[in-house]
């Protein structure tokens, strides 16, 4: 199944839909992609009922997507693919990973209140010159749980959809110097969509700890680089199990899967020179596209200028 949550062109008001075949079948009730997975039978009862008497059916070409979560309980993100973690110390001037990341997925909190939309315009964090995109995967919990083997966590799994975390690298540097973050450098925006794409539908294409899957990025139509879900060295199973451990997972968490290998300008200005690869300007439109999950898309604006502490 693939869902949306999408904006109604007659009164404005969001609800969620099903897609099939190019067209969206909009359910009046539960009024939110969230309330559905959490209602009695989930996503299969809503299909049905959206199959069987829908309150609308829409061209989804026509309809203004929302995130499909646009208002997550939280959003974890981790940090699993090995490539992108050595090109992006490298890029900082540091060394080997550290031992830890092979010992243990390792993850932050980010802002579940900065969820943003495809299509949607997003505003350089204030103060940052060195804003940057992250070409990732996120999967939606279905049910909650806590302490979770990674085979439990991974049936917890509602669905997939294309995540970005958008990231001012210049910020990130200066907080995490002290000890803490990030925090500021990736609390502005994190797009999510177009669709919601249950685990069956990827099936076919499992390989090794996810699925061999495309996962790229584009700067103002000028392919930037990526690699494959494939790549990945902990699988969303271990990722949420750790998660869950000694807390409990909600319906409609996000967790992130971290920056696929040459996902972003900070990598890529590292391996080929920051003149090649500036980073994100007012301007500015980012296209990420994944495997049978479809594109994502930010237009970057100018951002506010910030406001003095003292």
């Amino acid at each position: 199944m693939r869902w949306v949550t999408y904006r109604r062109a007659a009164d404005g008001e969001t609800r969620p839909g099903l897609v099939h075949e190019g067209r969206v079948y909009g359910l009046d009730r539960p009024g939110s992609l969230l309330e559905l997975l959490a209602s009695e039978g989930g996503l299969a009862a809503g299909a049905e009922r959206a199959r069987r008497g829908p309150a609308e059916v829409v061209d989804l070409a026509e309809t203004r997507l929302c995130a499909p979560i646009p208002e997550p309980p939280s959003v974890r993100d981790f940090l699993c693919f090995e490539e992108h973690l050595r090109n992006a110390l490298s890029a900082l001037g540091r060394s080997e990973p550290p031992e830890v990341w092979y010992r243990q997925p390792v993850f932050y909190f980010t802002n579940p209140a900065a969820i943003h939309a495809p299509g949607d315009t997003i505003p350089i964090s204030p103060g940052s010159a060195a804003f940057d995109y992250e070409v990732e995967v996120a999967a939606v919990v279905g049910r909650p749980g806590s302490d979770l083997s990674p085979d439990e966590a991974e049936a917890h799994i509602a669905g997939y959809l294309i995540f970005c975390d958008w990231s001012a690298r210049d910020l990130q540097a200066d907080e995490q110097a002290a000890g803490l973050g990030p925090a500021k450098g990736k609390d502005s925006a994190t797009s999510l969509g177009p669709v919601l794409v249950t685990p069956d539908e990827l099936e076919p294409y499992r390989e090794g700890k996810g699925y061999r899957l495309a996962m790229r990025a584009s700067v103002n139509g000028v392919d930037q680089g990526g690699g494959y879900w494939s790549d990945i060295h902990w699988s969303f199973g271990q990722m949420l199990a750790y998660a869950s451990r000694g807390t409990r997972l909600r319906v409609g968490d996000v967790i992130g899967s971290g920056t696929v290998g040459t996902g972003c300008l900070l990598e890529l200005g590292g391996l080929h020179g920051r003149d090649r690869h500036p980073y994100l300007r007012a301007g500015d439109t980012v296209s990420i596209q994944v495997e049978q999950l479809g594109e994502l898309v930010g237009h970057i604006g100018a951002g506010p200028e910030p406001v003095p502490l003292g």
